[in-house]
């Protein structure tokens, strides 16, 4: 029972913030400290900055400014970064304010966008900025829900120009995931929008217990809360695991077929988790033909998570959810195996599924009736699907480049899934072990708290004369300058010119003692120093030449050839397994050397790359094999050998500095230097050693203090230069002014802005029909995942000539950006050319998706989709800047295009 002078403090509150004790009224549940904090600072007047961990509730802050709005008879716009997000939120609420009251704005839907409040995704708003939108007026509060996105190299901007062109009357709600830099932002936030009020939390609502998975065995990664704190892996696990790595190598070492590792069978996975009542999962894959195979896996061995009912249920769903889609493409969507997974509580969520495949799989989750879904990270990107345990299967991901290990940042987000709020007491994160997955990165993963948000606001051609236009060129500077780009440099700098400074007071110092009475020893210096990298090029030279010299010999080798490694950590006999890219200037061939180690070697770490021998592979070679590795091994340590070639060619090439004029007249002139007989001279040179590596040091930070002050202004200046080549903007005494060109350019928002816009101009796509213009519209949009093949076919006559005019536009254009040291505009991808054009030209699915290549093979559904969807929102744009004739034509595509898997929606 609460005291009277709780009940009294109480009662002030309910005066004070009468709004939010309303709010709280309705929520059903005790808000948390964090979600009071803000939401009294919102109607206190000030915009809030909240961090908080997945699943903390930052939400019902965003929840409660719409309240605000509404309640004082404002707008307020929702903004997200998905569209999926988007959809999320706008059903929300709707549910909960009712639908004539709610609006939805994403490139695919416009539902009731005058609405009081409206969910939108953050490139509809900065669209809306930059064009003066009527829809703008009486605009309240604007909610910025996963804020930290700010930080994504291909998107991240929009959030920057969405937050500086706000009308200062808007009041701004930012949700971040939890960083650790909340303070310099926050900082930041103040300068641009005036008092900002920060709210960090790193409390999970729901506790999270880490486990590893050894084979069946399930482990706790620590003791207890305090072995947590200090990272201290339970050394139980440390034991077992250990142990099983001995196992593995002393079969392996045995004679016989070795014993290679493998991972628990998933089936075996969901089971178990089943066994602990640590279901409904996600299981992350990263990897989307890994998903789909885990769920056709846990078919095959029969596994079921539900019961008739539950069956009966999801089937009804699915039927409901789905019966806008042709009864024809079913089977080419492979919606009967899905449906099966789906009845037994299985499903795969990857971005290459069809939408409204995914949709049906997130509202199964949700209501428990799925219990096991296998997913690439793109699952932990905002949407609410949380789950009592979350497995990681590994902790290396492709990010489109190459295998990297996941960041504590990452590890956090995908493990945040587990624990939901309301329904469990605590959530659990499981990591598969295996020979390469030390319990200690783990740890170190689970607790490292360090997750910086940094800017990645670059200028972009559009960008340049929306700007430009709306503010004048002088104005535009100074936006720039208040980036939070520009901010984190400008912070950074403060730090580096104190560094100069000091650095300088310290040479001033150097210089004092290396003073000599005979002369001026920072000049004979130089002349010492002049002699040291003299000798190190001709080093470097010699190097070179040896280096191409064993790259020449590798080139020629075969498979069985036996050389040596003359030193290093695997000096000594080696045997080529696979003699690399014999007509590359470094083949770095796959050996195996005595120890039993197998890797690829360059042509730095061989001597003269001779073949002194050969042994016989065995074809289909395993090198990951260790039993393999050390037979191998021992019939190389038994092989008869060449002795290693002459070395005395090498060493006469070391001398050629003996006659090296330029570096004979340097050691003259040092000699002849009046401080080459001073007798303290090896006292001197010390101190001028160290003054010499400080002045350079210090030279180093003038040029990185330069290079960031103002970068992104000079950025600005080169792209401003760039338009006004190409008469998108001209030349006025006061700066820059935009021409009508430039306007046509303002309206187009695609990555290859500038492109779009000289294919406009150069009126390249004249006289297209429909599916004509889709086809050579796509190029601008497309871009494949993975290389997949260098020539691509495109369909001839206009198509093939208006995608030719296209490509050497953007030659001129990538010339162009070269000279202004700029590298804005992407090459156009072929790859969706044949797929747009069938598409629009009304063939059936099937068909299209065994044009569209994909990575293994015909184009995943929900690429498709996606990427068609794009071409619409191309051709959209294209329509408000085109004349007459081409938006017509470019309607036409746009009706031609929206049909069947692409037109579906779940939303409205």
């Amino acid at each position: 029972m609460s005291t009277p002078s709780e009940r009294y403090a109480a009662a002030q509150d309910r005066t004070r913030f009468p709004a939010f004790t309303e709010f709280a009224a309705d929520l059903g549940f005790q808000p948390d400290r964090f979600q009071i904090d803000a939401c009294r600072a919102l109607e206190g007047g000030s915009g809030v900055l909240v961090c908080a961990p997945t699943g903390a509730g930052k939400t019902v802050v965003g929840e409660f400014a719409v309240h605000l709005a509404l309640r004082l008879g404002r707008k307020c716009f929702y903004t997200t970064p998905i569209k999926a997000l988007s959809n999320q939120k706008f059903n929300d609420l709707v549910a909960r304010y009712g639908a004539d009251r709610v609006g939805l704005l994403t490139g695919d839907n416009a539902i009731n966008p005058e609405a009081p409040v409206v969910v939108m995704t953050t490139e509809v708003l900065r669209n809306m900025l930059y064009a003066g939108s009527s829809t703008l007026e009486g605009l309240g509060y604007v909610v910025m829900d996963e804020v930290h996105y700010l930080a994504d190299r291909f998107r991240g901007a929009v959030w920057e120009e969405v937050i500086i062109h706000l009308p200062a009357s808007v009041t701004l709600v930012s949700l971040s995931a939890t960083v650790s830099n909340a303070e310099e932002f926050a900082d930041w936030l103040i300068t641009v929008r005036g008092t900002t009020e920060v709210v960090v939390s790193e409390h999970r609502p729901v506790p999270l217990w880490q486990h590893m998975l050894v084979g069946r065995r399930m482990f706790d990664l620590f003791h207890d809360r305090a072995a947590a704190e200090k990272h201290e892996v339970h050394p139980e696990l440390l034991r077992y695991s250990r142990e099983q790595l001995r196992r593995l190598e002393f079969n392996g070492g045995r004679r016989g077929r070795p014993r290679r590792w493998q991972p628990p069978a998933r089936p075996e996975v969901v089971d178990r988790l089943d066994g602990a009542g640590l279901l409904p999962a996600i299981l992350f894959v990263f990897s989307r033909a890994g998903c789909d195979a885990a769920v056709a896996q846990c078919l095959r061995a029969g596994l079921r998570l539900t019961t008739p009912a539950e069956r009966d249920e999801i089937r009804a769903i699915v039927e409901t959810r789905t019966s806008a889609l042709a009864g024809e493409d079913l089977t080419v969507l492979g919606y009967w195996e899905w449906l099966d997974g789906l009845e037994r509580g299985l499903a795969a969520h990857h971005a290459g599924m069809l939408p409204a495949f995914k949709e049906v799989v997130e509202e199964l989750f949700v209501r428990g009736l799925v219990k096991a879904v296998f997913a690439t990270e793109t699952l932990a990107l905002g949407i609410n699907m949380p789950a009592r345990c979350v497995v990681l299967e590994r902790l290396v991901k492709y990010n489109g480049e190459a295998h990297v290990d996941i960041t504590p940042g990452e590890y956090t987000q995908l493990t945040g899934r587990a624990g939901r709020r309301g329904i469990d007491i605590e959530g659990h994160a499981v990591v598969l072990w295996s020979p390469e997955t030390d319990p200690r990165h783990v740890a170190g993963l689970a607790s490292t708290r360090t997750y910086p948000l940094r800017s990645s606001f670059r200028p972009s051609y559009n960008m340049a004369v929306n700007v430009i236009d709306m503010l004048g060129a002088a104005r535009s500077r100074e936006l720039l300058e208040r980036s939070f780009a520009q901010f984190q440099a400008d912070r950074s700098v403060v730090g580096l010119a104190h560094q100069v400074r000091r650095n300088e007071h310290n040479a001033e110092q150097l210089a004092e003692r290396m003073a000599c009475h005979l002369g001026d020893f920072a000049e004979y210096q130089s002349l010492r120093t002049a002699i040291s990298q003299r000798e190190k090029e001709l080093g470097r030279a010699g190097a070179v030449n040896r280096r191409a010299q064993a790259a020449q010999a590798l080139s020629r080798l075969k498979i069985g050839d036996i050389i040596r490694i003359p030193a290093g950590r695997r000096a000594g006999l080696a045997v080529v397994l696979d003699p690399g890219d014999t007509g590359h200037d470094d083949p770095r061939p796959l050996v195996l050397t005595e120890d039993r180690w197998a890797g690829r070697i360059q042509a730095a770490e061989v001597g003269g790359g001779e073949s002194l021998g050969r042994i016989r592979v065995p074809r289909h070679f395993n090198h990951r094999s260790p039993q393999a590795r050390r037979d191998l091994a021992v019939a190389l340590s038994r092989a008869e050998v060449a002795a290693a070639p002459d070395t005395r060619r090498t060493r006469r090439s070391r001398s050629a500095a003996a006659d090296d004029e330029q570096l004979l007249d340097l050691r003259r002139r040092m000699r002849a230097h009046p401080c080459h007989g001073c007798a303290d001279r090896e006292d001197h040179a010390r101190w001028a050693a160290r003054w010499a590596r400080l002045e350079q040091e210090t030279q180093a930070l003038r040029d990185k203090v330069a290079g960031r002050t103002g970068s992104l202004v000079r950025t600005f200046d080169d792209v401003c230069a760039m338009l006004a080549s190409r008469g998108y903007l001209a030349s006025e005494d006061t700066g820059y002014a935009v021409t009508d060109a430039g306007r046509t350019l303002s309206r187009i928002w695609a990555e290859t802005d500038l492109l779009v816009a000289e294919c406009l101009r150069e009126n390249i796509w004249a006289g297209l029909s429909a599916p004509e213009l889709a086809a050579a519209v796509s190029m601008l949009v497309y871009e494949a995942r993975r290389e997949v093949e260098d020539r691509v076919a495109v369909p001839g006559g206009p198509v093939a000539s208006a995608v030719a005019a296209g490509l050497e536009l953007f030659g001129e254009l990538f010339a162009e950006e070269q000279r202004h040291g700029l590298r804005l505009t992407r090459e156009p991808d072929l790859g969706f050319v044949w797929p747009t054009y069938r598409w629009a030209r009304g063939e059936p699915l099937a068909k299209v998706l065994a044009s569209a290549q994909g990575v293994d093979g015909e184009m995943p559904a929900g690429d498709f989709v996606r990427w068609t969807r794009q071409v619409i929102d191309l051709l959209e744009q294209i329509a408000v800047a085109a004349d007459a004739d081409l938006r017509s034509t470019c309607r036409q595509a746009v009706d031609a295009l929206r049909r069947g898997v692409v037109a579906y929606t779940s939303v409205g």
